[in-house]
């Protein structure tokens, strides 16, 4: 009796490892959205963050698309 119970504990054991270790499968339709989800999963680093927003905070802003401007859209 012993011996099973500790032979199903090892199993059980061996089993959850196994899910654990095994990383989920995912397809993506395009390599845009694979790289949105990776973004999504990444953490920049603080001292990365800061030196993109110095970068590229004196950038202009882009002009609205033309058929924005032409029905009125938000204003630059």
């Amino acid at each position: 009796m012993k011996q099973r119970s500790k032979l199903e504990q090892q199993q059980q054991q061996h089993a959850a490892e196994q899910h654990t270790q095994q990383p989920s499968v995912r397809e993506f339709a395009n390599t845009e959205e694979l790289l949105r989800h990776d973004a999504a999963q990444t953490t920049v680093p603080p001292a990365i963050a800061q030196r993109l927003r110095k970068t590229t905070g004196d950038l202009p802003r882009p002009k609205p698309t033309w058929w924005k401007r032409l029905l009125g859209g938000t204003q630059p």
